[in-house]
């Protein structure tokens, strides 16, 4: 596309993604180059999920994190980046590995959350991705993860679809 920055709100990201329900975490993305994007993410405080992890103090889990930092930069990818669209809707973008984590603040219940994200291609279907997460001023996370675009027919599951 080119015309940066590329706004996506919640029905831009659905038409990108396969996520749906309480599982797509991110609001908004800002595709600000072919492979750099912000986007922001929230939980609420009722999600179930949140009611046990900790009863009275309800904190995002770490997994929820890295799966958001997934999340923007499959939609900025799907959006902007021409190899990641040459792919077309048979392939699924899945995390293959977890490089580095670390976390520098619990993430509470209704806190917005930052996402910065760029993304390397290591090979034709493997993406590098480098995350960093922050509350306000305060960085709560950074990560890096290798997510491998699988063939939808690999994945083995009859009726699987977006």
């Amino acid at each position: 596309m080119g015309a940066y920055p590329i706004e996506l709100d919640e029905a831009a990201i659905q038409r990108v993604l396969p996520h749906r329900g309480e599982i797509l975490f991110i609001k908004r993305v800002t595709v600000l180059a072919s492979n750099r994007y912000v986007g922001l993410a929230m939980w609420t405080r009722d999600l179930p999920i949140l009611q046990g992890h900790f009863p009275g103090m309800p904190l995002v889990p770490g997994v929820l994190l890295v799966e958001a930092v997934a999340q923007v930069a499959g939609a900025g990818m799907l959006v902007d980046d021409a190899h990641a669209r040459s792919m077309g809707d048979g392939y699924l973008g899945m995390l293959a590995g977890i490089r580095k984590c670390s976390f520098k603040r619990p993430v509470r219940a209704d806190e917005w959350v930052t996402i910065e994200v760029g993304s390397r291609q290591m090979a034709e279907t493997a993406v590098s991705l480098s995350g960093l997460l922050r509350v306000g001023d305060d960085e709560a996370a950074s990560v890096e993860i290798l997510v491998i675009n699988t063939p939808r027919r690999a994945l083995g599951t009859p009726g699987f679809s977006a």
